[in-house]
């Protein structure tokens, strides 16, 4: 049958030809928690793969974060954990650096028998809110940023981890290099490689600077006038930082506070809206101070922000990292050329005028941020919602009246629950997917006894 996604078997034949070294591939669907999962194939089988689509089972899309089923999904047995028929997503077939023997990389989306696309895949959420845009005449771009971590494989005294050594020298710093050049060189073997593997992948991975706590990092992504493409940028980047770091001997680590007395880590995702000639819908004209959409879109999200944050916070350790003055928003504020606030507008030119979204943690699923920031934005659009006054100074002493943000990961479950606009957003299979799932995930974690529930209490209660 026609791939419903758009691939063709040439795709797959070019590739092939231009590749005569590569044995085998990782074909890989990304879940609800941004989790990659699907199978290594060999050589002979990926051009049957473009060509007819492969089997995989529903059950994929109904996983927790260690891979259990999570039955309340509707994905499981409700469904006889049945095959659907995953395609290959055009342009992601791509080769991975420094394997041996050689391996490529196939980004896949599920769709049912007939073609029809599976309504609880996160990608294909993103290419509805595409396609409702489309429908108005816009075209969202954007890209994302990606904060991380690199740590020791091995623990510290404390049984807490510890950041990498430098895998150039073994240097060791316990400093917030911030911003830190020569702090970077320590590092130059890794990023190397990384900027190498992207490179073969056609990812745009530009700066990397040293963040904001030791061992934390940050690479950014040039812009794209596809915003499809820039969440696929961002899921292969993730993959590919992980790789590289694994082969150096350290951990590239992607949970929002992997240290606590260090800020944690974001994905900033800028978006701005292109019209049909390809114009920034959000670029203010002579005499205004912002553009009409541009206002429209900000109030939108922050009318829609407090039900959306489990999409941009959706694990327990997300919400270790809302802590005032750690570059982490804590309430629905927009402002300009400020970095305490959640919704922010950047310097620069007019012309490449946008939003920068920062509530999301480095832990959340790209295609799930840009389908509900772009329907929030949409919900703007179309009830002409204002955002209230700019914000200025420190954003974190804001007073915030209009709207109440979930306090906790378990308030967040259930405002997401009860949200009809995050229902829209992410469509209801997929909605009721993922709140499944955080539900799930959430029992689990509360209903374990830590070693601080001893610390606290085992000689004192």
């Amino acid at each position: 049958m026609t791939s419903p996604s758009g691939s063709t078997p040439t795709e797959a034949q070019a590739f092939l030809d231009a590749h005569p070294e590569i044995e085998a591939f990782d074909i890989v669907l990304t879940d609800a928690n941004g989790v990659g999962r699907g199978k290594i194939v060999r050589r002979h089988e990926l051009k049957g793969i473009f060509e007819g689509g492969r089997h995989m089972p529903i059950s994929i899309l109904g996983l927790d974060i260690t891979g259990e089923d999570v039955h309340e999904t509707g994905l499981i047995w409700t469904t006889g954990d049945g095959d659907l028929r995953a395609w290959p997503i055009p342009g992601t077939l791509v080769p991975l650096y420094g394997t041996n023997p050689p391996r490529g990389q196939l980004l896949m989306a599920m769709h049912h028998l007939d073609g029809q696309p599976m309504s609880s895949d996160p990608r294909l959420a993103l290419a509805r809110q595409v396609e409702i845009l489309a429908a108005k005449g816009l075209y969202p771009a954007g890209a994302f940023e990606l904060e991380f971590f690199l740590l020791a494989n091995e623990r510290d005294a404390e049984g807490k981890v510890q950041p990498a050594r430098a895998v150039l020298d073994g240097r060791v710093s316990g400093k917030t290099e911030v911003y830190s050049v020569d702090h970077l060189h320590g590092m130059e073997p890794l990023f190397s490689d990384i900027y190498a593997a992207a490179k073969a992948q056609g990812i745009p991975a530009e700066t990397v600077i040293s963040e904001y706590a030791p061992g934390q990092y940050e690479l950014t992504l040039n812009y794209r006038k596809d915003v499809m493409r820039a969440a696929d940028d961002l899921v292969m980047l993730k993959r590919l930082v992980r790789a590289q770091a694994r082969r150096h001997g350290v951990t590239a680590c992607f949970m929002a506070k992997p240290i606590e007395k260090y800020a944690g880590s974001g994905m900033h995702f800028h978006v701005s809206l292109l019209d049909k000639a390809g114009r920034n819908v959000f670029a203010e004209a002579g005499g205004e101070s912002w553009s009409l959409p541009l206002l429209r879109g900000l109030g939108g999200l922050i009318q829609t922000m407090a039900e959306s944050m489990l999409v941009f916070a959706p694990h327990a350790n997300s919400w270790r990292r809302f802590v005032s003055q750690s570059y982490a928003p804590v309430a629905p504020t927009w402002g300009v050329n400020n970095r305490s606030v959640a919704l922010r507008i950047p310097a620069g030119d007019a012309k490449n005028r946008r939003i920068e979204h920062r509530p999301s943690g480095v832990d959340a699923n790209p295609y799930l941020i840009a389908a509900t920031v772009l329907a929030g934005i949409v919900k703007g659009l179309d009830e002409g919602l204002d955002p209230g006054p700019e914000t200025t100074g420190n954003g974190y002493e804001a007073a915030v009246t209009r709207t109440t943000m979930p306090v906790d990961w378990r308030a967040a479950i259930e405002a997401a629950r009860a949200s009809s606009f995050l229902k829209g957003a992410l469509g209801e299979d997929l909605h009721r997917t993922f709140v499944a799932i955080k539900q799930a995930e959430y029992l689990r974690v509360a209903r374990t006894v830590s070693e601080l529930d001893y610390h606290l209490y085992l000689h004192e209660v």
